[in-house]
């Protein structure tokens, strides 16, 4: 029974993106784009659930963890690559706003698959004042159920945010997520989210 259910869920999961597939092959729109579709092993964690516990080091090697930040409320981004133009904005743009973040409660944390040595030079080249953490293997990108998107014959972790309140919890996900201006949003929705 058990090889039968693996079976049915696994040709449920190729049914899945084949639909998707015929979607975007006949519609020809640019919401099913070719060359960013890929397929997800598991779903986007949502708000209401707890964030995954972690323990990863951070652009000085030093190990950081969940626990770390009980009782303030957390902004988890995630990025594709160090030192790339998009990265870049969003480094910028939060170490920019970081006092606005810090006179709120609010703890800020970048995440990629990059090493420390990369973040390290990242956070160096640009002066940044918020931590980066280097998710290597991916672990913490696929328990959260991130997807990701090919660009130039290679793939990337989707740039995604989570916020995460004083007790751990998901409270709101923002996928596909445009650098320009996302702090001031993050900022806005977390004011709102602690006043309910």
């Amino acid at each position: 029974m058990g090889h039968e259910s693996a079976f049915l869920c696994e040709n449920l999961r190729r049914m899945k993106f084949a639909f998707v597939l015929a979607l975007a092959t006949r519609h020809k729109s640019p919401c099913y784009n070719l060359g960013t579709i890929q397929e997800r092993d598991s779903f986007m964690l949502q708000p209401g659930n707890p964030f995954p516990n972690f323990s990863l080091p951070n652009q000085d090697g030093k190990t950081t963890r969940l626990g770390d930040f009980a009782g303030h409320w957390l902004v988890v981004y995630f990025y594709p690559k160090d030192d790339t133009p998009g990265c870049t904005i969003q480094g910028k743009s939060f170490t920019a706003t970081k006092s606005d973040f810090d006179a709120a409660g609010i703890r800020i944390l970048g995440i990629s698959a990059d090493d420390v040595a990369s973040h390290k030079n990242f956070c160096t080249k640009f002066a940044f004042t918020i931590d980066l953490l280097a998710d290597t293997n991916a672990s913490l990108m696929k328990t959260l159920g991130l997807g990701q998107s090919e660009w130039k014959g290679m793939k990337f972790w989707e740039r995604t945010s989570f916020v995460v309140d004083p007790k751990g919890i998901i409270r709101k996900v923002y996928e596909k997520v445009k650098p320009e201006g996302h702090e001031k949003i993050l900022l806005d929705d977390i004011k709102g989210l602690k006043g309910k």
